[in-house]
């Protein structure tokens, strides 16, 4: 990986500018990234963001959703085919709950660790969007442990409000974050907050 002069290896900018402050500039470049939560809590646009920041070229591969202008309608592929797909640098797969469903976990897995070789040798990025409350416990760890990136999208209803949050929780090669970053969902996409709030 090319270390640019600050002596820290070089990001890619995650799409949230609190998550880019939170993470230090963004996802290291070569890395596997799972964003999971329930298909309310924006982790959908979460990863549109990610797909369309900055211009850069990247590949949307959608298999359970509206597939729109830009995207790559995988309903029909097998994830094996997926690879002669993706071009860029910024890769999206919405979602891997849907292969881990149609293909089961193993052939999920497998594809998981191809993928993460293959972005390795590109200095791409992938990210998976995995839904929660469909897989069993011991899916979910597996999916977490074959990942280098696991982010938590959270809501929570408190009295009036809605609450939402993310938290990484592992950064594969570093200290996760130790905080949670509090965020909006916008007409304009998610918007994180970058200050904390005092108590």
């Amino acid at each position: 990986m090319d270390i640019p002069e600050s002596g820290k290896p070089k990001k890619r900018s995650t799409g949230i500018v609190g998550l880019n402050l939170l993470l230090d500039g963004g996802f290291p470049l070569g890395t596997t990234v799972m964003i999971y939560g329930t298909p309310l809590a924006g982790v959908d646009l979460a990863a549109m963001q990610f797909w369309k920041v900055d211009g850069e070229e990247g590949t949307y591969l959608m298999n359970d959703g509206d597939v729109v202008l830009g995207m790559i309608d995988a309903s029909e592929l097998h994830p094996e085919m997926y690879m002669t797909q993706m071009a860029g640098g910024r890769i999206v797969v919405d979602s891997l709950s849907t292969i881990v469903i149609r293909y089961g976990i193993e052939e999920a897995l497998k594809f998981l660790r191809l993928a993460r070789e293959e972005m390795k040798k590109r200095d791409s990025n992938i990210m998976f969007v995995v839904y929660t409350g469909i897989h069993a416990p011991i899916e979910m760890t597996r999916l977490m442990r074959a990942s280098d990136i696991v982010i938590e999208f959270k809501t929570e209803i408190s009295q009036s409000e809605i609450e939402r949050t993310l938290a990484v929780h592992k950064m594969r090669g570093g200290a996760s974050p130790k905080r949670l970053l509090p965020f909006v969902i916008t007409e304009n996409g998610i918007e994180a907050s970058t200050t904390s709030r005092v108590v």
